[in-house]
């Protein structure tokens, strides 16, 4: 069949088979090639970081203004609804980690995709018997979406990142492409669901604010909705593929003993990261209402708006000087500049929100941010995907060390307005500056455990790494012979796995390739 606009015959039929080449016209015009199953598996994130900012101007809608008096009668309220959705990815990353290992990778990403889709529309519909009925309503769905969101990191990022390493990929772009599909997709939601809400502010006007927080977390299910098509064309990673453990016992006892001190440096560094950065980032309207005291909720939101945006070039900065440094490295010197400008902001808090000096204040706020993303927020889903583990339990270990991290998010959102009491009274010094302190401290403790616990990884790390758990198993007498996915891979073709991805390593392109029977 020839299209108007084409000048070749198009097949619009999809094909599979063991070619990854985009297969009809509407993939050849997005991509879905090796790339693009890359950004497939990976910018689901992006529902995660829309479903966790979105929440933050949502929730300054109802606490200041719809349900005021339900929040001033059960304080309790402000405190759960932003961190609830925490509470289900932490199941979320669990449970998922089990199904990427042990059921698949594509599996894992379709099943998050339709919750992400259902439960993020339903968030918009919440309603119950009075205020306190639709916030709790409101409080059950967002836990229901977290599920969803929580199990795309073992199962998307996972993905994305056994792809990178794929012969087609250059070994100087692998650590770049994980990022710019996974981080920057989070970061690019956070911008987004503010700016979503900021224009729902000027379209509805303060008069139906109702409409407003609504359609701000009802458009979270826009983004699964587009991804399950390329989703359904993906095949399953051929690392996992060859290296898979569906069809046997994972001896966990020999896993343990060989990556639980990098297991436990990752998730220590995570938990401290995402105990600073998810409250700030939530926390970033009211914080900026106590330095703008004249503004109304359009220039708080829109303040949010700005200071989310410095997420953007520091997770864009970051991915291209991820290749060059390594991720450890690169990691550090996000972690030192963040404790810098985290002390400037508290040394000169006084003077940078002076009303003339406002504009300053957001900037250098954001900078704290910015570095947050150049360094960990960047690096640390690349260290949990590829450092920490091998391929056989990628899923469950990437789920172990995300699911601490976001303990510590939860943690940190839930308590955030304790302690900013904490270091005194509602405006005064210490109560302003005392967050940025802590989370400047935290970020040094971060950079220290990364410096002398976390190996800098190199290209096709999970390739050789691979190869030497297998080493290591074969010399602890457990039988290797049953790795791969059976269902898929005959006996003779997964041996010649472990040849192919010997080939990888050699760097030879030609010879990596399993003979075909």
């Amino acid at each position: 069949m020839r299209l108007p606009w084409s000048k070749k015959d198009i097949d619009l039929e999809p094909t599979t088979g063991d070619d990854p080449k985009d297969s009809n016209f509407i993939e050849r015009k997005i991509g879905l090639s090796k790339k693009g199953a890359i950004f497939a598996a990976g910018a689901s994130l992006f529902s995660d970081g829309y479903a966790n900012a979105s929440i933050g101007p949502a929730s300054t809608i109802l606490k200041s203004y719809i349900y005021k008096d339900a929040f001033l009668d059960r304080p309790v309220n402000g405190r759960l609804l932003p961190a609830i959705a925490f509470a289900g990815i932490i199941l979320g990353q669990l449970t998922f980690g089990w199904i990427s290992d042990k059921i698949g990778r594509k599996f894992g990403m379709l099943l998050c995709t339709g919750i992400v889709f259902v439960f993020s529309a339903l968030e918009a519909a919440s309603k119950g018997p009075g205020a306190q009925g639709t916030i709790n309503a409101l409080m059950a769905y967002r836990f229901l979406v977290g599920v969803g969101i929580g199990g795309e990191y073992p199962t998307g990022s996972v993905a994305a990142a056994e792809n990178t390493e794929d012969p087609e990929i250059s070994k100087g772009s692998q650590q770049k492409l994980f990022v710019l599909a996974t981080n920057t997709m989070i970061d690019l939601a956070f911008v987004i669901s503010y700016f979503v809400c900021l224009v729902c502010l000027w379209i509805f006007g303060m008069n139906h604010l109702n409409a407003v927080w609504r359609i701000t977390l009802g458009l979270g299910c826009v983004p699964p909705m587009f991804l399950f098509y390329f989703r359904l064309k993906m095949k399953e990673p051929e690392t996992y593929a060859h290296n898979s453990m569906k069809h046997t016992r994972i001896p966990w006892w020999l896993v343990i003993k060989r990556y639980w001190l990098k297991l436990l440096a990752v998730s220590v560094t995570w938990f401290l990261y995402d105990w600073i950065t998810y409250p700030f980032g939530l926390y970033a309207t009211p914080i900026t209402a106590v330095a703008d005291k004249q503004g109304t909720l359009y220039t708080s939101i829109g303040w949010g708006c700005l200071i989310n945006f410095f997420y953007v070039p520091g997770t864009l900065a970051g991915a291209f000087i991820v290749d060059y440094l390594g991720p450890k490295y690169t990691m550090i010197f996000g972690l030192c500049m963040q404790a810098l400008f985290g002390f400037v902001l508290s040394g000169c808090y006084n003077l940078l929100t002076e009303p003339k000096r406002i504009s300053g204040f957001a900037i250098m706020y954001g900078l704290f941010l910015c570095f947050g993303e150049v360094g960990p927020g960047n690096c640390l889903g690349l260290l949990a995907s590829k450092a920490i583990g091998p391929t056989a339990t990628r899923g469950q270990l990437y789920g172990i060390a995300a699911a601490v991290g976001k303990v510590g998010a939860f943690i940190g959102t839930y308590t955030f307005p304790q302690i900013q009491a904490s270091f005194g009274a509602a405006g005064t010094y210490g109560n302003n500056t005392g967050v940025f302190w802590l989370g400047s401290g935290l970020a040094l403790v971060s950079a220290t455990i990364t410096f002398f616990f976390i190996p800098n990884i190199q290209p096709d790390h999970m390739v050789g790494e691979d190869l030497a758990f297998r080493a290591y198993l074969e010399a602890n007498g457990y039988d290797t012979s049953k790795m791969g996915l059976k269902d898929t891979v005959t006996d003779l073709e997964s041996h010649q796995g472990t040849q192919y991805e010997k080939d990888k390593i050699a760097g030879s392109e030609e010879t990596a390739r399993p003979v075909e029977l």
